[in-house]
């Protein structure tokens, strides 16, 4: 054995449980579906140009004030297509969610959501600029002038500071110093600044107002992105929940700080959730039962119940130890890739860090395999941190899967996936010591995002395809 691996004690886990049937599982969209979204996308930002070309954009590029002008008006146009997107990208509509994945869905997100802030602020910029070279109230006077004679632009500069708070705090450093609750709390203000930009669009944009053409487009860019956000993150839930009610059936202990707890009610056969999958859930027992938080499944589906393992590392996961049976609790979901049907191969390795092994378990459940082709790799502090490692062992040894332990702090000095006491190998190195076929294997990666990208680095370093390994992040 590895000397990385250390074997745990065996304990038991639950052998009722009736996995889902094969059709109830529906296959992931093929990967054209992706790509086709995407060129739709790429087809918005185009068509907005065009406007702009149509609406004399080139023409006005002759004089200084024109150039500072229609510059400005193409990029506020293609700030504000980048702003729907954006939002449209996160609306979870289902057929774009299953496509991309949370993880490819969240780093798109921020690039276009990044984008989006930065051509506004040129926008603000070179609009004012340009208005004020053909007047002689100067740079100051101009923006005072625009801001309080032109119809909307109250609104817009309202909307425009809501959009620098969501975006000051969506940077790393601010967001790693925010609770969960709080940065989701105002995240939540982006909707608002998107849509105290639309009367300032409808009153003063001659782009939006200037042909029939861009009036009908840019209404139905408004209109569909209002319905997707409406239908699939409100009514699609809420549909849901009131068909299906959910209750709180059973709250266990895992660990001093960390909880497991299984819900249930009618008609979770039809909810096409998968193992590795996950949902933000919200538990009605009193305050801050508004605020969703997501939280993977920690068991297979079986048609009858839900079950989630989380740590306590802030006020939501923490009252999931207060919670008692009976609970009503709502679901958004499923959500994310990280599933068997994305497998390209027979063999499979696990590998979970931390909590990150919740939705590992699951899949260790679910997986169809023989003797031998699932290793299932636990990242841990120390074994007294290795949450769920009792069903963990007890699973693998009814499946014929391999289940190893890897304990300790993590090296110092480098981005690794390793403990302190395999710092004299590489990261590939000790891949390859507890799984010598590792390049052989579709891998399935869960846990903290710096491991999760040195473990992602390891994989493919040892000959692992990128289309074989699969991974989720959850933060933006």
């Amino acid at each position: 054995m590895s000397t990385l691996a250390r074997p745990l004690v065996g304990a038991t886990t639950p052998a009722d449980r009736v996995l889902p049937t094969a059709h109830r599982r529906r296959p992931p969209l093929p990967r054209w579906w992706r790509d086709a979204t995407a060129a739709l996308g790429w087809a918005v930002l185009l068509f907005v140009t065009a406007l702009w070309v149509a609406g004399g954009g080139v023409q006005d590029l002759g004089s200084m004030a024109g150039f500072l002008t229609s510059t400005g008006r193409l990029t506020g146009l293609v700030a504000s297509a980048l702003l729907l997107l954006q939002v449209l990208l996160m609306a979870r509509v289902p057929w774009v969610e299953q496509a991309w994945g949370q993880d490819e869905l969240a780093r798109t997100h921020r690039l276009v959501g990044f984008t989006s802030f930065t051509l506004m602020l040129a926008h603000v910029v070179l609009i004012t600029l340009g208005y004020a070279a053909g007047t002689s109230l100067g740079v100051w006077g101009t923006a005072w002038d625009l801001v309080v004679n032109y119809p909307g632009m109250l609104l817009a500069t309202a909307g425009t500071a809501a959009l620098v708070m969501v975006v000051v705090t969506s940077l790393r450093r601010a967001r790693r110093r925010l609770r969960y609750e709080s940065w989701h709390l105002i995240h939540l203000y982006g909707y608002l600044g998107a849509g105290l930009a639309l009367p300032h669009q409808l009153w003063t944009g001659a782009d939006f107002l200037g042909s029939t053409t861009s009036t009908v487009f840019w209404w139905t860019l408004w209109g569909v992105t209002a319905a997707a956000v409406l239908a699939f993150r409100v009514a699609l839930p809420l549909w849901r929940s009131l068909r299906s009610p959910l209750r709180v059936l059973d709250v266990r202990a895992e660990s001093p700080g960390a909880t497991t707890v299984t819900v249930g009610g009618r008609h979770l056969d039809r909810l096409p959730a998968r193992a590795g999958q996950f949902f933000q859930w919200r538990f009605l027992d009193g305050p801050g039962w508004s605020r969703a938080h997501p939280f993977s499944l920690s068991a297979a589906p079986d048609g009858r119940t839900l079950r989630l393992t989380a740590v306590h590392v802030g006020d939501g996961s923490a009252r999931l130890a207060t919670l008692r049976p009976g609970t009503r609790v709502l679901l958004e979901g499923p959500y994310g890739r990280l599933h068997g049907g994305v497998r390209t191969r027979r063999k499979v390795l696990l590998m979970g860090s931390g909590i990150g092994i919740a939705p590992m378990r699951a899949l260790l459940e679910e997986l169809p395999q023989g003797p031998g082709d699932v290793t299932v790799v636990h990242r841990v502090r120390s074994g007294h941190d290795a949450v769920l490692a009792g069903e963990l062992r007890a699973l693998a040894d009814a499946r014929g899967a391999r289940y190893v332990q890897v304990e300790g702090c993590r090296v110092p000095g480098r981005q690794s996936w390793l403990p302190t006491q395999a710092a004299h190998l590489s990261d590939a190195d000790a891949l390859l010591e507890l799984v010598p076929d590792a390049a052989e294997h579709d891998v399935y990666l869960c846990g903290a995002d710096r491991w999760m990208e040195a473990a992602r680095t390891a994989a493919l370093d040892v000959g692992v395809p990128q289309d074989a390994v699969h991974l989720e992040r959850f933060a933006y």
